[in-house]
């Protein structure tokens, strides 16, 4: 008799991204759909690779991660949040961002717990829910802003909620949750026993003096958070695939429980070099102002096309809301035609929902070399 396999993601298919940029290649289009940054890495980190190597850094880091690293994520993290982590038991260095989020909803959910997100939303969120047995309460953001919607929440509160996922700032809208959302949402959970999934891979990526808004800053979150972030977006590495989580103590016992035989540890001469560029505070001090330079040269060049242009406060995604002239297709099947036929590989929005409506949006990543940035903004251009 042969062995029936059963999927446990019958639903899942090939990822948006991939798709996007298979068909870029096929057509050789200039690729703006998938979210990596298209710039040289500074030559630190490859001064810090051979750092590493010199110091005969290849064998396992510890499960938790490389001390003097977590030593200085807990700095960092208390000079902006005045949050203090303890380096031996609130931090845990894992396999990039989306390992974190994947090891902290196993943590968190057991079979036949509501866990919240709000959409559009990164396309990990939901599987990563079903996958532990959770049933995933998918709520969409309201407006041109993308505002939680909090009469929603507080109603899904009360049914029962084990967690709820935020992510700011925010992909693929670009939009930022402030101190007050923050602390609105501390004050909603309080007398509810729930926890919050914080995804804050891009809190470096904020413009116009704006500063970013993390939940260990507010006194009702931060004992039942765990916080995410990414090594690869601040430092224009996302394949070197290191990230962090910070958690109080109580949780990371639970998350380093299953981190150990997810993966164990990760890779030692990694956590060695990003420990030798935290020490040079610039390399993410400087980075929104990077950014903020090639999102208004993009913007700029696109004031007159026939797109509309959403605010984008952080990350760098920018959303076009599509024209007349491309609304009467899905935004799926625009995005699929601009790269078939003009060939401009873009990122439509209805993946980032669950039911995958039609938006007529589609997503830009700017975080390409000018003249790339230029060349898409010349075909976005020449469209009626």
């Amino acid at each position: 008799m042969n062995p029936i396999l059963s999927s446990k993601l019958p639903q899942a298919g090939t990822s948006i991204f991939t798709h996007m940029s298979a068909l870029a290649q096929t057509h050789n289009a200039l690729n703006l759909a998938q979210g990596f940054p298209g710039f040289e890495p500074s030559t630190e980190i490859w001064q810090g690779l051979q750092e590493a190597c010199k110091k005969g850094l290849y064998q396992y880091a510890p499960m938790p991660g490389y001390l003097p690293l977590r030593e200085s994520i807990a700095q960092h993290v208390f000079q902006r949040f005045g949050f203090n982590a303890d380096p031996q038991t609130d931090i845990t260095i894992t396999a990039g961002g989306t390992q974190a989020l994947y090891t902290a909803f196993t943590a968190l959910i057991e079979t036949g717990d509501r866990v919240a997100y709000f959409e559009p939303a990164y396309d990990s969120y939901h599987p990563a829910i079903l996958l532990n047995g959770g049933i995933p309460v998918p709520l969409a953001l309201e407006g041109s802003q993308f505002e939680i919607p909090w009469e929603a929440l507080d109603r899904e509160l009360k049914k029962g909620l084990k967690a709820i996922v935020i992510n700011s700032p925010h992909n693929p809208t670009a939009s930022l949750l402030s101190a007050q959302d923050l602390s609105k949402l501390g004050r909603l959970i309080e007398n509810h026993p729930t926890f919050i999934i914080s995804d804050e891979v891009y809190e470096h990526i904020v413009f116009d003096g704006q500063s970013h808004a993390g939940v260990l800053q507010d006194p009702l979150l931060k004992n039942r958070s765990i916080v995410v972030s990414s090594f690869g977006k601040t430092y224009h590495v996302t394949g070197f695939k290191l990230g962090y989580a910070i958690a109080a103590s109580p949780i990371m016992k639970e998350f380093r429980k299953i981190h150990q035989f997810q993966v164990f540890a990760v890779h030692s001469a990694s956590q060695h070099l990003f420990y030798l560029m935290m020490q040079n505070p610039k390399h993410y001090e400087e980075l929104g102002s990077f950014y903020a330079e090639l999102r208004d040269a993009f913007r700029l060049r696109l004031k007159d096309s026939a797109f509309s242009l959403l605010p984008c406060k952080g990350t760098y995604f920018q959303l076009l809301k599509m024209p007349d002239s491309l609304a009467k297709m899905s935004d799926l099947k625009a995005a699929e035609w601009l790269c078939r036929e003009k060939g401009l590989a873009l990122i439509p929005l209805s993946p980032f929902y669950s039911d995958g409506r039609n938006t007529g949006y589609l997503r830009a990543c700017f975080a390409k070399p000018t003249e790339q940035l230029k060349a898409a903004t010349e075909i976005l251009n020449a469209l009626a």
